[in-house]
């Protein structure tokens, strides 16, 4: 590495078992950025213990953030890349939306009737764990006046874990998580099943550090689009379900993730 490598980071969904496969992914990323003339292009992937410390970082050539933490927390200190596509159900395009998780054997068949349940959340600056319930719970009902408490686990692997084992009732996760998960570690979500599906919203958007310019950020956004249109690269990108992507604008995540409630909602 040289002075002038820069740090590329794809966390989002950076389970261990997926690691390698994501980390074929952005080797054959790197070629095509690299063929554009963008500098600084690591050869491999930095796992952050501290995201937030990532996506700030001066030097981050592209990262992969969530739709609520882009609005409430980044908007400052990133970019704009792109948005991937998931064939993954409940995505449609660029747009995803969250799982509701329950026990197989659970009598609830609405939504209405998880009022009192034990909640797990991965965290309160997650949308699909978290805020999406702003859309799923009745009016005027949030997270602390419907369920009859909460714990976060701190990832969404952790709460399908959590209301397997009977720890918690129900889940909101991420519909890309569950459908890697199903794909790679199935037998975690046996003894679950999705009770509903959110509206969707902007997905988790590839940004780069604010400093970038115009040039850079076109030289980005072709290597992502030609990496996705390479067909050296179709089983890796099957393997992670990436289909895709779009340029979203910022107003898009802004109207989704902004203050006050969620009008349409992202995470």
């Amino acid at each position: 590495m040289t002075a002038l490598t820069r740090q590329a980071g794809l966390p989002m969904y950076g389970e261990a078992e997926f690691r390698p496969a994501v980390q074929r992914w952005w080797s054959g990323l790197a070629g095509h950025l690299r063929a554009r003339r963008v500098s600084g292009v690591p050869d491999r992937l930095t796992w952050p213990g501290d995201r937030y410390g990532q996506w700030r970082a001066p030097d981050l050539l592209l990262g992969q953030t969530c739709g609520h933490p882009l609005v409430r927390h980044l908007a400052p200190d990133v970019r704009l890349v792109a948005t991937p596509h998931y064939s993954a159900p409940g995505c449609d395009g660029p747009r995803y939306a969250a799982h509701v998780v329950v026990r197989e054997d659970d009598r609830a068949r609405s939504l209405g009737e998880l009022r009192g349940a034990r909640l797990s959340v991965n965290g309160e600056d997650s949308y699909s764990g978290y805020h999406v319930w702003r859309r799923l719970l009745p009016r005027g009902e949030d997270v602390r006046s419907f369920f009859g408490e909460t714990a976060a686990t701190g990832s969404h692997r952790a709460s399908i874990r959590s209301v397997a084992a009977g720890e918690a009732d129900v889940c909101a996760v991420d519909c890309v998580t569950h459908a890697l998960l199903s794909d790679w570690l199935g037998g975690e979500l046996r003894g679950t099943r999705i009770l509903a599906t959110s509206p969707p919203a902007p997905g988790l958007p590839y940004v780069t550090a604010a400093a970038a310019s115009d040039e850079e950020i076109r030289k980005l956004r072709d290597g992502l689009f030609a990496a996705l249109a390479d067909p050296a690269l179709r089983r890796v990108r099957e393997a992670l379900r990436l289909s895709g992507a779009s340029v979203l604008e910022a107003e898009d995540y802004r109207r989704a993730f902004g203050p006050g409630p969620c009008a349409e909602a992202g995470d």
